[in-house]
């Protein structure tokens, strides 16, 4: 009897260690088994990255064919293997750059054939009475328990009801205490694998430690305060299910328990009590009688603890901004934002409305400050020659649609090869002098002028003039998609890329062409502005 006795001590005893060795979350296998361990229950994680500190490597996600490798918050070894024991580590990455360690350790124990298994996987006693968990098999998706053993023995007896992943036993006694062992299979693509786990059960235990966790306040939150004025602390902690033997909830100032404080000014207040399904909590308050300018500079940490480990949170202290002073900032920021406003607006009004606010501002204030400039036409035309006796659309347009537009409405005067520079002149002369007399150069792209062989004569003056002398500017006008551009020559894709070209989007008809169409607009802003457009335009 009396070594009944100390056997059921040393059960509870080793109940105690195994509760504490949880702090370091060791996880137990064995060799040829699977093991997936989850990393705690950081739902809002940002990413989570797991490392191997023996060998300082991160784990990687799962390839084909790998045995270890990391999904998410979980770590799987498929199968165990003796050289896989050692120390893990899950990094978990919020917002606002915070992180979080967590730390275990895999204990792989080697597989005898015919011994007791497994040789030292242990968890602790339930906190339930009468029920039995299986240990770990949450981490393992649709797993199915095949087995139970007590001390190494197949579970029998009308006493023990089966269900799910528990074990019920019917008004637990003491012969019921020991080792109890669940065995369940587990698949993953088509692979099948054994996991055994074991849990320590005790019929009289009446209670059960938790990791401490405080409830609030939270890390590294901020309290404010005003100098010279009380000011209360609160800690709240959960620390077990029923009242634990060993539990507390503290404060320190600088690392400095408020109990070994010289000074008065700080009081602590503790209580315990039970809440909701039996969870034991401990709160303390924390209270200062008049609030200083050290105390800004401060650290202040609640501490939380009990047989598994302990837990802390620091918070800090700033200065408590007056209402009169909130007002001054509140307009002032508001003031900013309304002017940061109204300039974005008028940024993005400008950028839309570009071309017709420019437009309507030549018309209005623009006319009588144009200075005579030496030049006599305001544009020359450059567009493939038609070498057929067929009319294309491009001659109608630059002899017909063209002029209606620019120089019948618009007041601009424009010089076109073939009516102004008649084939019969000395070509070349006449058309480098008649581009010296232009103050711009309007190209017509179409296909016509990327598939010839050869530059025509005004083409090469223009983009000498364009890009060479740069006393000329260039308009395009893009009367055919042309696409990527890549057969352009490579003057006329380096001036698209600085400006673009004004696309020709409509249908030519019978009717004449409105000077105020988009397209038109577009290639009225990109002419000069000259006292025939300044009268035109006041005559209209």
């Amino acid at each position: 009897m009396f070594r009944n006795m100390m056997g059921h001590i040393d059960l509870i005893l080793l109940s105690a260690f195994l509760s504490v060795s949880m702090t370091s979350e060791t996880f137990d296998s064995v060799e040829g088994e699977a093991l997936v361990i989850k990393c705690s229950k950081w739902t809002s994680a940002v990413k989570i990255t797991w490392y191997h500190m023996d060998t300082h490597k991160i784990i990687p996600g799962e390839e084909e064919g790998s045995r270890i490798f990391s999904v998410g918050n979980l770590l799987w070894f498929l199968p165990t293997s003796r050289e896989d024991s050692g120390n893990y580590t899950c990094v978990t990455h919020f917002s606002r750059n915070r992180t979080k360690l967590y730390n275990v350790s895999v204990q792989v124990h080697s597989y005898k054939p015919g011994g007791c298994f497994p040789s030292r996987p242990y968890y602790p006693n339930e906190t339930e009475r009468g029920r039995v968990t299986c240990p770990t098999i949450d981490n393992y998706e649709n797993a199915t328990v095949v087995q139970w053993y007590k001390d190494c023995k197949p579970l029998q007896g009308q006493r023990y009801l089966k269900e799910g992943k528990y074990i019920y036993i019917e008004n637990p006694r003491r012969e019921d205490d020991g080792y109890y062992t669940c065995q369940f299979i587990y698949a993953h693509k088509g692979n099948v694998f054994n996991v055994s786990a074991t849990r320590i059960f005790i019929s009289e235990v009446k209670h059960s430690p938790l990791r401490p966790e405080i409830i609030f306040p939270k890390n590294k939150d901020v309290v404010e305060a005003e100098l010279g004025a009380a000011l209360s602390l609160k800690c709240q902690a959960r620390l077990g299910i029923k009242k634990q033997p060993l539990a507390a909830v503290k404060w320190d100032v600088d690392n400095i328990p408020v109990e070994s404080l010289s000074f008065s000014r700080f009081h602590e207040e503790t209580n315990f009590f039970n809440g909701h399904d039996q969870v034991y909590y401990g709160e303390t308050t924390l209270n200062i009688t008049e609030v200083k300018k050290e105390d800004l500079q401060s650290n202040f940490t609640c501490i939380s603890l009990n047989i598994m480990s302990n837990t802390r949170v620091t918070v800090t202290l700033q200065l408590k901004v007056k209402s009169e002073e909130v007002l001054p900032n509140v307009l002032l920021i508001t003031g900013s934002l309304v002017l940061l406003g109204a300039i974005a607006v008028s940024v993005i009004l400008y950028q839309s409305f570009r071309v017709d606010i420019v437009l309507l501002y030549r018309e209005i204030f623009q006319p009588y400050s144009v200075k005579d400039d030496g030049k006599t036409y305001d544009a020359y035309v450059i567009y493939p020659k038609n070498h057929t006796s067929e009319a294309n659309f491009v001659e109608y347009f630059v002899y017909q649609v063209m002029p209606d537009i620019l120089e019948n409405k618009c007041g601009y005067k424009l010089c076109i090869y073939g009516r102004d520079i008649y084939p019969g002149e000395d070509a070349a002369s006449a058309i480098e002098k008649m581009m010296q007399k232009s103050r711009r150069l309007i190209i017509l792209l179409t296909h016509q002028l990327i598939n010839s062989k050869e530059d025509s004569y005004d083409q090469h003056i223009a983009l000498y003039n364009a890009l060479i002398q740069n006393d000329t500017k260039v308009i395009l006008l893009e009367m055919e998609t042309i696409g990527t551009y890549g057969k352009l020559q490579e003057s006329l894709r380096f001036i698209i890329k600085q400006q673009g070209t004004i696309k020709w989007k409509e249908e030519h008809t019978a009717h004449p062409q409105s000077p105020n169409s988009k397209f038109w607009k577009q290639v009225r802003y990109h002419m000069p502005l000259t006292p025939r457009a300044s009268h035109s335009a006041n005559t209209r």
